[in-house]
């Protein structure tokens, strides 16, 4: 597929309720209004993407797994030749989801943050994440296990881990114990924290965003053979810096790295995914006509002069400041300089002031 006619790979965030409160959101989810759309608008921004044809669908959020619909926006995705990827906080999961999973997903991907609880449930903002995380590895394991002895395909499911300073030192812990205990396990991926939303933040850069050295060594050949050597000899695992994020525009034009779609929860698609603004909603006008948009928004003076300074985590968090301020809606910039009262890291939270701060039209204390 040429860059012109479509992105090969879209990311929906399709809420931005959320029981957790992480320490670095990209999306400051459970601290905003929900903006998730009703069933059938979900569909037609489905139909969108499979018109679009992009090689891989990845669902999100949020936490994608309470929205109502979910599963047939799925549905609708795969009959369009879409592969599919759903990424979840494991907090809300059952025997029933599971196979449900199973059924209408390529691939499963957990969020793990910490090899214990006390560093996972601190980064995650909820005490208990870490154990409802295990239970929801254990159930898909189960799953996996029980449909390939029956043979009724490969249930894929990975770790995701987002590394900053805090869980920096657990790395090797999560490739010698953790991975361990999920035999039908697939992947374990260690993700540096992208400098997105509250991970854009002075204060999370100067507390918790890795520094150069570490990033260094996240990507360093002989962390890479060391974590494999510790993890089970069938998973897969892969670290990455996610610098390709950034949108150089040198690699841009050599075509380098993949051009991503990120569309919102209400449709609305971004004009670069990371950084804040949008170029239109697929519930007005064709994704064909919005992905010109992006790949316009690519080559604006503005655009090539903020992204070429980067060199760095530290370099890459002040564009992502500097294009949000410039692109943001006033809306976006009100929630900007609200991030700077909040704590960090953030308080633990009850269950029901979560619901309460993930509920359509209502924003957090």
């Amino acid at each position: 597929m040429s860059r012109s006619s479509g992105p090969e790979v879209v990311v929906w965030d399709t809420t931005y309720a959320c029981p957790l409160r992480c320490s670095h959101c990209y999306s400051e989810s459970g601290r905003r209004p929900s903006r998730q759309l009703g069933p059938a608008d979900m569909l037609r921004v489905a139909d969108a993407l499979v018109a679009l044809g992009p090689r891989v669908v990845a669902l999100s959020g949020g936490e994608p797994l309470v929205v109502r619909g979910v599963f047939e926006v799925a549905e609708r995705l795969r009959a369009g030749g879409v592969k599919l990827s759903i990424n979840t906080s494991g907090w809300v999961m059952s025997r029933a989801l599971a196979e449900r999973l199973a059924d209408r997903f390529d691939e499963v991907i957990v969020s793990l943050d910490g090899a214990t609880p006390e560093v996972h449930d601190r980064i995650r903002g909820r005490k208990g994440s870490f154990d409802r995380v295990l239970a929801t590895l254990a159930l898909l394991d189960e799953v996996a296990g029980e449909r390939s002895a029956a043979g009724r395909g490969r249930l894929r499911f990975g770790i995701d881990c987002v590394v900053i300073r805090s869980n920096f030192p657990q790395l090797k812990a999560f490739a010698a114990d953790i991975a361990h205990r999920f035999p039908h396990l697939t992947t374990l991926g260690f993700n540096a924290a992208v400098p997105e939303g509250l991970a854009s933040r002075l204060e999370f850069y100067a507390h918790e965003l890795l520094d150069d050295d570490q990033v260094t060594e996240l990507t360093s050949e002989t962390l890479r053979s060391r974590l494999r050597t510790l993890a089970p000899p069938t998973v897969s695992v892969y670290t990455t810096d996610n610098m390709n994020l950034v949108m150089n525009p040198e690699r841009v034009a050599r075509r380098v790295d993949t051009l991503v779609m990120q569309v919102e929860p209400d449709g609305l698609v971004r004009g670069i995914p990371v950084y804040e603004g949008t170029v239109g909603s697929l519930l007005e006008e064709p994704g064909t006509v919005l992905w010109e948009r992006t790949l316009a928004r690519l080559e604006d003076p503005f655009v090539v002069e903020t992204l070429s300074s980067v060199h760095s985590m530290e370099t890459w968090a002040e564009a992502v400041r500097r294009m949000d301020r410039h692109f943001g809606t006033a809306e976006d910039l009100a929630r900007f300089d609200r991030r700077s009262v909040r704590t960090n890291p953030p308080e633990f939270i009850t269950p029901a002031r979560a619901i309460a701060q993930s509920a359509p039209g209502r924003r957090s204390a």
